[in-house]
């Protein structure tokens, strides 16, 4: 069985829409496309690497597939990304669209058409599945409670609205921090595995107050 590892940069707020540069996704009006380059570093650099270190296949949703398809088979391998460049031209490259025909003659790409066929897909022997972008299919993924490990990259900015890593709906689990770093230009980076179920607690005292009691029954009458 396959793991899927999503890897997502995104803002302070939750923001991941564009991060790469103003014409990857100016949809709904975001001004902001480009936001996380000027924070690439060293640090950056190497987490990024150990995302993709052991062997993978790339898991897309359309949108990004496009952005991708339209830019890393242009790229000189010679350089400063051409490492990345080479590495994501020779892998296989899935691509997940619910309806309508797009370009796919990207070498090594294959066309899913629903999140059945990515649980068949994980279920197969093979390289771990490795997200990046793709919103809309990493809500899906976390819906259906598929996703098995993440790395995320935050970015001191606050964005104030845009597409956002995490939605209603996800599938309530717990993650274990693996690893974290902190770059030079302040990304806080860490490494997600698969926890338990969801601990509980509370703070509650053992005989609550009136003005305690009063406020719960407050709450439920307000739902």
């Amino acid at each position: 069985m396959r793991k899927i590892i999503v890897g997502a940069f995104v803002s302070m707020d939750g923001v991941m829409q564009a991060p790469g540069g103003p014409t990857e996704d100016p949809t709904k009006g975001f001004k902001f496309g480009g936001w996380a380059m000027p924070y690439f570093d060293q640090e950056f650099r190497e987490e990024l690497d150990r995302v993709f270190k052991e062997k993978f296949d790339l898991l897309l949703g359309r949108k990004t597939y496009e952005i991708f398809a339209a830019y890393w088979p242009y790229y000189d391998e010679g350089g400063p990304h051409g490492g990345i460049a080479k590495l994501f031209n020779e892998i296989k490259k899935y691509a997940v669209s619910r309806s309508g025909e797009f370009d796919t003659s990207w070498q090594g790409s294959v066309l899913l058409r629903d999140i059945a066929d990515v649980k068949r897909l994980k279920q197969e022997d093979g390289p771990n599945l490795v997200t990046q972008g793709s919103t809309e299919l990493v809500h899906a993924l976390l819906a259906n409670d598929l996703v098995d490990e993440m790395s995320i990259f935050t970015v001191p900015v606050v964005l104030g609205g845009g597409k956002k890593l995490f939605a209603d709906g996800s599938a309530p689990h717990s993650f274990k921090l693996t690893s974290s770093r902190v770059s030079s230009t302040g990304i806080l980076i860490g490494h997600y595995e698969r926890g338990g179920e969801i601990k509980i607690g509370g703070t509650a005292l053992d005989s609550p107050s009136e003005l305690e009691i009063a406020r719960q029954k407050r709450m439920k009458r307000e739902g």
